[in-house]
């Protein structure tokens, strides 16, 4: 089982930029799907986007952050990135890491019920 620890979180402008990294450790890195979900204050967790296992050919995103956010993931360094770009003030919110096991084909899961190893988060505050 992987360990996720995510950074790169902090306090941006409204239209700026963030990349935010997650690094695992373990040697199945790459057999592991990722995706980063958010939190904000009141609110319930929700799908950022996640990619898939092995070399990460497919992509999925929220429609909230389609066209500014890119998730992408590199083995050879155990690591999964966010790039943020044209941040808005609700892109406020916890940011979270995790990885799942278990997607055998179909829709690809992006329910947290569907992950089953998470990271501790890292806050992303974006001011207007």
């Amino acid at each position: 089982q992987v360990q996720l620890v995510e950074s790169g979180g902090g306090l941006v402008q409204a239209g700026g930029s963030l990349r935010l990294s997650c690094a695992a450790s373990g040697r199945t890195f790459s057999s592991y799907g990722l995706g980063w979900f958010r939190q904000a204050p009141g609110k319930e967790r929700e799908f950022v986007a996640a990619i898939i296992r092995w070399s990460g050919g497919r992509t999925y995103y929220a429609d909230s952050v389609k066209g500014r956010f890119t998730i992408s993931r590199d083995n050879a360094v155990n690591t999964v990135y966010l790039q943020m770009n044209s941040l808005k003030p609700e892109d406020t919110a916890v940011y979270y890491c995790a990885a799942e096991s278990s997607w055998s084909g179909g829709a690809y899961p992006k329910s947290d019920k569907e992950y089953d190893t998470w990271g501790q988060g890292t806050q992303v505050t974006v001011s207007s």
